[in-house]
């Protein structure tokens, strides 16, 4: 059975003080033993993550990479810049850059391979918007955004978290039921079964409007592997009740 991992989207929110804050109620109140837990941050305080979570069982991470290795490209952050962080992990092709900053497959799939190249773990995000879903696209769209991705990185595509998160449901407090995020999680594993032989190394978390209340239910799920959490990895309490849900029976 795959550990179960739990990723907190931080988002452009936060603080030195609030960060600290946070992170102590975090460490204070997480076991290990019950699932994987990391923290995606903005780049200024990566720094801060690797400070204060070096040794105590937590990992971190980047919202966002360049596709570019170096070079004049101003305001970007590359992949081995968050490799001087120690990120265990950076969040590629979230909803917010691909509809805000008009990133592409192709962009995601580019970003998705400069981090594993650098020894980073991607979370490689999928998820059709309302429109699609109504259409019936919805396994058209999330079949076509990671096989982008699966093209790009090849053999190492075993090495990527894939996170299924419908755009109609993210910050909007709805919120998949269980049946609609188990059929798209079973789509996106029979496909990494497909283009890998270590597909069973790939964890697929759902990521919608996750909290405390129902999380249990969404992480019984058979092909569930864990949450992407947005406004509410900014809450220990919350947080902290998803972990847990990660392990009940």
């Amino acid at each position: 059975m795959r550990k179960k991992l739990i990723v907190g989207n931080w988002k452009m929110n936060g603080s030195l003080a609030g960060n600290a804050t946070l992170l102590q109620a975090l460490l204070a109140g997480f076991d290990l033993a019950r699932a994987d837990l990391a923290i995606c941050a903005s780049a200024p305080y990566l720094a801060q993550l690797q400070a204060l979570l070096s040794g105590r069982g937590m990992d971190w991470g980047a919202q966002d990479l360049s596709m570019h290795e170096a070079g004049a490209y101003t305001g970007e952050v590359s992949a081995a810049m968050l490799k001087d962080f120690a990120c265990r992990y950076v969040i590629v092709g979230h909803s917010e850059r691909r509809e805000l900053h008009g990133e592409s497959d192709d962009v995601v799939a580019a970003k998705a391979q400069r981090a594993l190249a650098a020894g980073i773990t991607p979370i490689v995000c999928v998820g059709e918007t309302l429109r699609d879903r109504e259409a019936g696209r919805t396994e058209f769209v999330v079949k076509r955004q990671l096989s982008a991705v699966i093209h790009a990185v090849g053999h190492c595509t075993s090495e990527i978290v894939v996170a299924y998160e419908p755009v109609w449901a993210i910050g909007s407090g709805l919120t998949a039921t269980p049946a609609q995020a188990q059929a798209v999680h079973a789509v996106l594993r029979a496909q990494l079964r497909a283009a890998t032989t270590h597909a069973e190394r790939n964890r697929i978390l759902y990521g919608g409007s996750v909290n405390g209340s129902n999380a249990a239910e969404l992480l019984a799920l058979p092909d569930v592997d864990g949450a992407l959490i947005g406004g509410a990895s900014r809450d220990a309490h919350q947080l902290l009740s998803i972990v847990a849900a990660a392990t009940q029976p």
